[in-house]
């Protein structure tokens, strides 16, 4: 098994920066490299800020943020590290070669998993010599905050890399799944890009406002989903005779629904109607405050749910 105490995290943007905190939160040492030229002082902010948070849900109690150390180049950074968390922009060019300066100065048994939202797996195996310690751990933003990592390994992965990022992920507090089948945006993203669609389009039809989509999520079905899934929430929605009777009861129901939902595309004017929208629902509020209000309350349902799961 490899050891992950000591981490590397390439590239300290949000997501980067995200991650090395939380790293750092659960015990580990963090090298972090990131070519911009106010990077150190941007990830030593955020960390600062996240700190609170991570200690507040019980993430931090063997954790040092001081435990970081800043790089000048992706090879340096990656030395003597278990575990690569790689952060770059997302753009093929720049992942791939990111890959090519590190491949030769890993760990044997060192395992690189990649945030990529937008690339797919076998696209940025292209950029590796031998892509088998490589694997796609894709998180939701921010990740010391929202447990999800989505995996992906394929026959081109070694046999225990899968298990083996698993593993770390869940040492760290995170919630893995895994992707067996490469598609656009994985799994959690194209879910939310499928309810995103429906919210536009019933904004763009006048049947609601953007405030009152957003109210009729998080007031509605955003709780449940919150607690379970909607295939397992439905099959609790007919009672004993579970989904069976759920599908027999509302197979009409949801055929109609879905063939009737809309279809949009994003282009200026759409965006226009929506950041008037949200404008308009923010209030005045600053993006700081209402980020500061989002993890706020993702982190209280983190503590009233940690101890059932």
């Amino acid at each position: 098994m490899v050891d992950t105490s000591h981490t590397a995290c390439l590239g300290g943007g949000v997501i980067g920066a995200s991650w090395a905190a939380l790293f750092l939160a659960s015990g580990r040492s963090v090298a972090m490299y990131d070519p911009g030229p106010n990077a150190e002082s941007a990830v030593r902010d955020y960390i600062e800020n996240a700190w609170p948070a991570l200690q507040e849900l019980g993430l931090a109690d063997n954790g040092n943020p001081d435990a970081i150390t800043f790089h000048q180049s992706a090879a340096s950074a990656i030395q003597g590290a278990g575990f690569v968390q790689e952060n770059v922009p997302e753009r093929l060019p720049i992942k791939h070669a990111t890959f090519k300066e590190i491949e030769a100065e890993l760990l044997p048994d060192a395992i690189v998993a990649s945030s990529a939202s937008g690339l797919t797996l076998g696209q940025m195996q292209q950029g590796w010599e031998n892509p088998g310690r490589f694997i796609l751990g894709h998180p939701f933003n921010p990740p010391h905050l929202i447990p999800l990592v989505e995996l992906m390994a394929n026959d081109k992965t070694d046999d225990d890399v899968l298990k083996g990022a698993k593993a770390f992920y869940e040492a760290v507090g995170k919630t893995t799944i895994r992707v067996r089948k490469e598609v656009n945006g994985h799994i959690a993203n194209r879910l939310q890009a499928a309810v995103w669609r429906e919210a536009i389009s019933l904004v763009v039809s006048g049947v609601a406002s953007v405030e009152d989509v957003d109210k009729a999520m998080w007031a509605g079905p955003g709780l449940r989903w919150a607690a379970m899934g909607p295939t397992m929430l439905f099959n609790l929605g007919a009672g004993p005779g579970g989904l069976q009777s759920f599908c027999d009861h509302f197979e009409a129901t949801f055929n109609g629904w879905w063939d009737d939902l809309g279809k949009v595309y994003l282009d200026d004017a759409l965006a226009k109607q929506l950041v008037d929208g949200v404008n308009d629902e923010a209030q005045g509020k600053s993006v700081a405050e209402l980020s500061a209000e989002r993890d706020a309350l993702i982190i209280a349902m983190q503590k009233a749910t940690r101890h059932l799961r």
